[in-house]
């Protein structure tokens, strides 16, 4: 059984990670930065930490209570689902979609905050890193191979 410390270090690695991809979003100036990732993060990590805690804690020892992973997993998956929906918005004259970068990046926060949730900390460390050369080099590897599309898209921005 995990003590209350080694509990709370899953939430602050979630914090750090997730801040991480918080980071990114809010120098690009995104609707949702720095505070929104660590929020979400955080709270899909807590939803692991708690029914690990939950489970292992009742009288009559562990398996009185069961968590199911998958379940778990689910559930914050669809969730965050609905807060990214509010992220995204049609363009100008009913054009391409806005925030779905965002919205997807805050998907992937919920992600990151479950495994470190669940103490996966290599697999996050790298998933964070692999979303952040997504997020940064990626970007520019389509303005340099499609200026145009790029151009179309910043034009869709200013109006």
């Amino acid at each position: 059984m995990q003590t209350e410390l080694e509990l709370l270090g899953r939430l602050l690695v979630a914090a750090l990670f997730t801040g991480a991809i918080g980071w990114e979003r809010e120098t690009a100036h995104k609707s949702a930065g720095l505070r929104t990732h660590v929020l979400v993060g955080v709270a899909s990590c807590l939803f692991v930490v708690l029914g690990i805690s939950v489970s292992t804690g009742f009288p009559g020892g562990q398996g009185s209570v069961r968590i199911e992973p998958f379940a778990l997993i689910q559930s914050v998956a669809v969730g965050i689902g609905f807060l990214g929906a509010g992220i995204v918005r049609i363009g100008n004259e009913g054009k391409r979609p806005q925030g779905l970068t965002t919205a997807a990046s805050i998907w992937a926060a919920a992600a990151i905050g479950l495994g470190a949730g669940f103490g996966k900390y290599i697999l996050v460390g790298g998933a964070t890193l692999i979303l952040l050369i997504v997020l940064r080099a990626v970007e520019r590897l389509e303005e340099r191979v499609l200026p145009e599309r790029h151009k179309s898209r910043e034009n869709t921005q200013e109006r």
